[in-house]
């Protein structure tokens, strides 16, 4: 089964890995989420930092909304977790 968006989806986890690459785990997710906003804008990928968006549910709209941690291409939502170690 092919990936959705795979060119963006791609392009956003290597500026993952490059984060991850140079911070290693251990931080905050406020580290990771400062870095990674460094990172996409030194690579050119458009991205909007926790956008507030309305939430429905059968049609009606829900008091709660959602706040991704990115948007990132106008259409791929990234979230991002920060551990203190990798499991196996």
């Amino acid at each position: 089964m092919p990936l959705l968006f795979e060119q963006e989806t791609y392009a956003i986890l290597g500026a993952c890995f490059e984060v991850y690459k140079d911070k290693g785990c251990g931080f905050l997710e406020a580290v990771y989420q400062e870095c990674l906003e460094l990172e996409l804008g030194s690579r050119g990928i458009q991205f909007q930092p926790q956008a507030e968006l309305q939430l429905t549910y059968k049609g009606r709209t829900l008091k709660q909304t959602y706040q991704p941690d990115f948007i990132c291409f106008g259409k791929v939502i990234v979230e991002i977790k920060s551990v203190s170690a990798l499991a196996d």
